[in-house]
């Protein structure tokens, strides 16, 4: 795994990027989309909530390939809870499946649950490292 600093959407089109989501889903079957890249990614891609919301539905809370180059992350249950080391690190467990069951080559994921979620990077980057080699870039704004 690297560390880099940039901004996430200028990797769209030339890897997979993950989305740190939560697994709360609206009366309308929407993914409810918290605030930093999950915000962003909604705005963007206005079929994301929804194709999300879709697959928490049937799926569960777990890394979902959703198109466009997108995957989730979960991080957290609901956009009110703390984030979740141990969800995160499940989300870089399958992530990192899903990763080679597919042959992505590159794949770019912010500092989960460290940004709004106020989440430690000290504390998160022992988890990735545990299941993101060298095709994963982590990235901080910058």
């Amino acid at each position: 795994m690297r560390e880099i600093h940039g901004n996430i959407w200028d990797y769209q089109k030339t890897a997979i990027v993950a989305i740190t989501t939560n697994g709360e889903v609206a009366k309308n079957g929407k993914a409810v989309m918290g605030r930093g890249v999950a915000a962003q990614a909604a705005r963007l891609f206005p079929w994301f909530p929804g194709r999300l919301g879709a697959c928490i539905a049937e799926d569960g809370n777990h890394v979902h390939h959703l198109g466009g180059n997108l995957v989730s992350f979960p991080v957290e249950q609901s956009p009110y809870a703390v984030p979740d080391l141990g969800l995160i690190e499940q989300s870089a467990r399958e992530l990192a499946a899903l990763a080679d069951t597919a042959g992505w080559k590159m794949i770019v994921v912010p500092r989960p649950g460290c940004g709004g979620g106020g989440l430690s990077w000290h504390d998160v980057r022992p988890l990735l490292e545990r299941y993101f080699d060298d095709r994963f870039l982590v990235i901080t704004a910058g």
